[in-house]
């Protein structure tokens, strides 16, 4: 049985569990106690390597994986991929010491939520953790340029119908196709149609996907 409620409860008052994926112990250590300063947030265990880090998902069932983008053994995008198809309810917050380009695309890609670089104050990573329970994307600045330069070379989609814009702005901020339809009084199955829309539009498989491409391509703005 999972120890712990899927995303789609996790209630205001409830403790997002972390899981802190790094291999370097100091640095799991201090984060530990920086984050645990927030009285909403509990650090439900630490993994040093991709295969601990699946290991440990599986058994504690964190909200939040708070991810490196290189260990020992698999490199983050790696991680993120077999998480995501292990257990796709656990949302995947990079923090790395990089603001390559290339590690942003491939951890993004893979289903990381939200791309923090180390040297952030707690407070913004304590936001970004929080923001990635919820199922919102968040970024560093540096991180957020180097995907609006990527969206000023990628322009040239026709922008969204006021409707799908809409819907995509409900599924930036974790709404299910049910929510999105009471919010917009709309039927379900016509958010499932816009939903289908902007995947074929932005060339995405998955919600995550279309917000960081949406945020690329201009349509939504980076938080």
């Amino acid at each position: 049985m999972r120890c712990c409620r899927a995303i789609e409860e996790l209630g205001m008052d409830d403790l997002i569990r972390v899981l802190l994926v790094d291999d370097h112990p100091p640095f799991r250590v201090g984060m530990r106690v920086l984050l645990e300063q927030n009285p909403a947030i509990q650090v439900a265990g630490e993994a040093g390597t991709g295969a601990e880090a699946l290991a440990a998902a599986e058994q504690l069932q964190p909200h939040v994986l708070v991810l490196d983008c290189q260990l020992p053994d698999m490199d983050g995008p790696a991680v993120a991929a077999a998480l995501q198809l292990r257990e796709p309810s656990v949302r995947i917050l990079a923090l790395s010491a990089y603001d390559d380009l290339r590690y942003i695309r491939g951890l993004l890609a893979a289903g990381a939520t939200g791309y923090l670089l180390k040297n952030e104050a707690v407070e913004t990573i304590v936001v970004a953790v929080q923001a990635a329970a919820q199922g919102k994307a968040f970024f560093s600045a540096a991180v957020a340029a180097q995907l609006a330069q990527l969206a000023r070379q990628e322009a040239g989609l026709p922008p969204p119908t006021a409707r799908e814009q809409q819907v995509l702005e409900q599924l930036a901020l974790g709404k299910t196709n049910a929510e999105i339809a009471r919010h917009l009084q709309i039927g379900e199955r016509t958010v499932r149609f816009h939903v289908e829309n902007l995947f074929g539009r932005l060339g995405v498989e998955n919600r995550v996907e279309a917000v960081v491409k949406a945020i690329q391509v201009g349509w939504l703005d980076a938080p």
